[in-house]
């Protein structure tokens, strides 16, 4: 079982925009918005909330609003000269066969594959290695415009089915069906209200966690309460399914888990949010009646069940150990004292154990990059397994009589491929390499170090082509997440090839907050400690400029979801510091955030305005939109999704609103609004490949760049 985190009027003209040597003027008739009586008061302090109306985004004026703001966005990314160059280019690079890793059940091998431009990729399966490949599930069949996604999940123990899930418009919920591989035909069963969930195999049927169904109208923008664990067999209906687990007096709690692969017992984690999570499992060998034992209680640590072998637990654990080590518990004598260290804790995160083959497979990240190492049980090394340079892989688990698997690596000039592992050899053999319209050797990565505000030593990678001057003249872009214990490591980005053919850099912050080096570095970013995250971003635009790789009238930076309020609060912090900001489906408000769909999880992260005036000092502080006032802030497009029910679009377009109304110099402050989208995951080729050339466009062309390819006009 892996680590699971989880965390949103009238037509108006515009003129054209025309180049004026490095500065671009722009004039452009906003809609009007209109602002609300609406004031809060938290422990004394009233805090104004006149966009409030706009947290109704179904309402009739929001709708109205939403519908005048995306023609101006339209309009003025139109405007833009060689935009279409750029779409042109992004979709030639975009258009190359994309193959996923193998997937072995029983004897066939299911597989996604993409042959370049389809909307969605597609999965195909065929019986044994050397078998007719056939079409499995095909996702683009399943709607017109492609945005109705498809991924698969659990298979049963008998390897006769698949559990696979379906998402619509790129929301968070889920439908659950269930397909027989040999055959390939949906039984009739139909999960629904599904949300952060496995389909975790038992018998002839599957455990699952869920949501009450909610009100209708309601969908993308209430709470989401009472996620509870739920037990399908097949054939019944959804309203017969077991109820395994459900606390009635915590609400706002996250219920998830599965089964050990030996299906003795049924893990549950209980998480308060997206930090620390409790443990609880139950033997299953003779029914689903038994008690739930407590192995880890408490919110303050993150302890997984990697196995469970002759009576004990295998477990990641971050206890005693801010760099995870993993621990052997005797189920007859679980007190800490009596842990056995199987792979003890080291300087390198250990971020994930996976199991296959019989072995273990520790994954560490050092200085951001993973290192993967095949082990015995009684952690014993066999050998490090090899990869083509520094990067990202993963992939390292399967079934334990597996002999072998199939693993991705990529890194930023390495497009991301896949090799086949032989467990007991430990050679790797390429499976499948992309062919791209590009030469990764004309460009170059590196890592840099440089010092935040306090002194903090915080990693950097930068990208670009070779023999780059020096000469901060290059339009650079500066991307970072920080926050949620997530880390980021090197991979390879069609997009970013836009950026680079035309001199630019792409530099890609570590910043605290996130899960590189461990818990300390993810504490040492949360809570009342935020600020050190904008700090450390702040600092990186500084390195970038002091290092002469750009200027700041050439800097844009950008991030989404927690990386959006990572550019929302940085851009007013400084906004001096950059020339362009991308803040995308960001947490803008701070003070609200927690009251809709899920955004209560994100609580262990950021705390809560309600709970203490302390709370609320420090989010006020940096909260993006009640620190937007009147200034010249960057040239801007925020972006949202009508369907994002993770980061609700209300929070976007406050901003944006309060933004426009702020923005006291020339410097365009749009919104781009997605229709039928989401927060992400999920989104159609066609919308990818449009919303990358809005990106570029609307970058480039306010860094002053007056044109790009330009060899493409000598033909």
């Amino acid at each position: 079982m892996k680590k699971i985190y989880y965390l949103f009027l009238p037509a108006l003209a515009i003129t054209a925009c025309q180049p004026k040597e490095t500065k671009m003027e722009n004039s452009i008739n906003y809609p009007e918005t209109k602002k609300v009586d609406v004031v809060d008061n938290y422990f004394g302090t009233n805090v104004p909330d006149p966009y409030r109306w706009l947290e109704e985004d179904t309402s009739k004026p929001t709708e109205a609003w939403v519908d005048a703001q995306i023609e101006v966005t339209n309009n003025y990314l139109a405007s833009i000269p060689y935009r279409d160059k750029i779409k042109n280019r992004y979709e030639e690079i975009f258009n190359y066969a994309k193959v996923g890793a193998p997937r072995k059940i029983g004897e066939y091998f299911i597989y996604s594959k993409n042959d370049g431009l389809q909307n969605q990729s597609v999965y195909y399966y065929k019986l044994g290695k050397d078998g007719e490949e056939m079409v499995f599930i095909d996702p683009n069949s399943l709607s017109e415009d492609g945005t109705v996604s498809v991924s698969l999940l659990g298979s049963s123990q008998d390897k006769k089915y698949v559990a696979y899930a379906v998402n619509e418009a790129g929301s968070d919920w889920q439908k659950i069906m269930v397909r027989e591989i040999a055959t390939n035909t949906d039984l009739e069963d139909e999960i629904k209200w599904v949300k952060f969930s496995g389909a975790s195999w038992l018998n002839n049927g599957f455990f699952y966690s869920r949501y009450p169904a909610p009100k209708e109208g309601t969908e993308f923008s209430a709470e989401n309460k009472f996620h509870s664990v739920y037990y399908h067999k097949l054939g019944d209906a959804q309203a017969n399914d077991k109820l395994i687990f459900e606390d009635k007096n915590s609400p706002n709690m996250y219920h998830y888990g599965g089964t050990t692969e030996d299906k003795k017992y049924f893990v549950l984690y209980r998480a308060l949010g997206t930090d620390g999570y409790e443990c609880y499992y139950k033997n299953i060998e003779k029914g689903l009646e038994g008690e739930f034992v407590k192995l880890f209680t408490g919110f303050e640590n993150k302890s997984n069940i990697v196995d469970h072998k002759e009576g004990s637990f295998y477990v990641l654990t971050d206890i005693g150990a801010p760099n995870y080590r993993l621990v052997k518990i005797d189920l007859k004598n679980p007190s800490p004292e009596n842990w056995v260290d199987i792979v003890p804790e080291k300087e390198n995160l250990l971020e994930g154990v996976g199991t296959v083959g019989g072995n273990l497979f520790a994954s560490y990240l050092e200085n951001a990059s993973t290192k993967v190492y095949q082990m015995n049980y009684d952690g014993s090394l066999i050998r490090e397994v090899p990869f083509p340079g520094v990067g990202t892989a993963g992939g390292f688990s399967g079934r334990a009589e597996d002999k072998d698997l199939y693993y991705y690596y990529t890194s930023f000039n390495y497009p991301t491929s896949i090799f086949k592992y032989d467990i007991e050899s430990g050679n790797s053999e390429l499976f499948f390499k992309p062919d791209l319209k590009f030469n990764p050797d004309d460009f170059v990565s590196k890592q840099v170090f440089y010092k935040s505000k306090d002194g903090t030593e915080v990693p950097m990678f930068l990208v670009h082509k070779k023999g780059l001057k020096l000469d901060g003249t290059n339009p650079t872009l500066l991307y970072a997440y920080g926050g949620f214990n997530i880390s980021l490591t090197p991979s390879f980005s069609t997009a970013n090839i836009i950026l680079l053919e035309n001199g630019g850099v792409y530099a890609l912050a570590n910043l605290r907050g996130g899960g590189e080096f461990g818990e300390e570095w993810h504490k040492a970013g949360m809570l009342e400690k935020k600020q050190n995250v904008f700090d450390d971003f702040l600092a990186a635009a500084d390195y970038l400029v002091k290092e002469g790789y750009t200027s700041k009238e050439k800097l844009a930076i950008r991030g989404g979801s927690n990386g959006g309020l990572l550019v929302g609060a940085c851009m007013t912090q400084a906004p001096e510091k950059f020339a362009v900001a991308f803040p995308a489906v960001g947490v803008m408000d701070m003070l609200r955030y927690h009251k809709f769909t899920v955004g209560w999880g994100w609580i262990p992260e950021y705390g809560c305005a309600d709970s203490s005036k302390a709370q609320f000092d420090y989010l006020y502080a940096y909260s993006p939109l009640h620190n937007l006032k009147p200034a010249n802030y960057p040239a801007t497009m925020v972006s949202t999704a009508d369907h994002d029910d993770r980061v609700v679009p209300a929070h976007s377009f406050k901003f944006a609103a309060q933004l426009q109304a702020s923005q006291q110099g020339s410097a365009p402050t749009i919104i781009r609004i997605e229709k039928k989208a989401g927060h992400g995951a999920g989104k159609p080729t066609s919308k990818i490949i449009e919303e990358q050339a809005d990106i570029w466009s609307f970058m480039f062309w306010n860094t002053g760049i007056k044109d790009v390819y330009p060899e493409q006009n000598q033909q």
